[in-house]
């Protein structure tokens, strides 16, 4: 069933081209000839490719069903990373080419939203911010809440960000997971 593109909104799952994509961003445009179409950005949800394009209401475009559900992370083995599915307790698996330079993200026992297209997992979107705990970091000194700077810091799920210089060794610390830059003290 086709919809019309004065539909289209973000954050939208469409199926365009026989497709799956996420209308990541949408400008409905109306010239003073002619028919009204839309700019969109767009990423496919299978293979996270982010185009843009122009459509029209005679492109043949549909709204696809998302379904979210928890799920929880469990653990890496070989290749693959394992999520427990907390509605029904099964065992799903994503490859280290799907998670790509996600797994940074990844913490022993993360909540996280699985996204299922057709009863299978697509997708998964991280909470908007972790606590993660500093494993590695020159060490402060006296004077260093005052100036304003930044030093790295290697975080217990391998990331590396820039904190400011009075974070220490063992500090928790709050990560923004779209940004990956700190946000404060946890």
């Amino acid at each position: 069933m086709s919809m019309a593109i004065g539909e289209i909104k973000p954050n939208m799952a469409i199926i365009y081209n026989k497709e799956l994509y996420l209308v990541v961003k949408y400008e409905h445009v109306k010239m003073g000839r002619g028919a009204a179409f839309c700019r969109v950005k767009i990423k496919n949800l299978m293979n996270s490719q982010v185009i843009e394009c122009s459509l029209r209401d005679s492109d043949n475009i549909e709204k696809a069903f998302i379904e979210k559900k928890k799920l929880q992370y469990s653990y890496f083995q070989g290749d693959f990373y394992h999520f427990l599915d907390l509605e029904s307790f099964d065992d799903l698996i994503f490859s280290k080419l799907q998670i790509g330079d996600r797994d940074v993200l990844l913490k022993d026992d993360l909540a996280i939203t699985g996204l299922f297209y057709e009863n299978s997992l697509i997708d998964f979107e991280f909470p908007n911010s972790l606590n993660l705990k500093v494993l590695d970091t020159p060490p402060g000194h006296r004077g260093d809440t005052v100036k304003m700077g930044t030093k790295s810091a290697k975080l217990e799920t391998g990331m590396v960000i820039n904190v400011p210089l009075f974070i220490n060794i063992d500090d928790i610390v709050k990560v923004n997971t779209q940004t990956r830059e700190y946000l404060g003290k946890a």
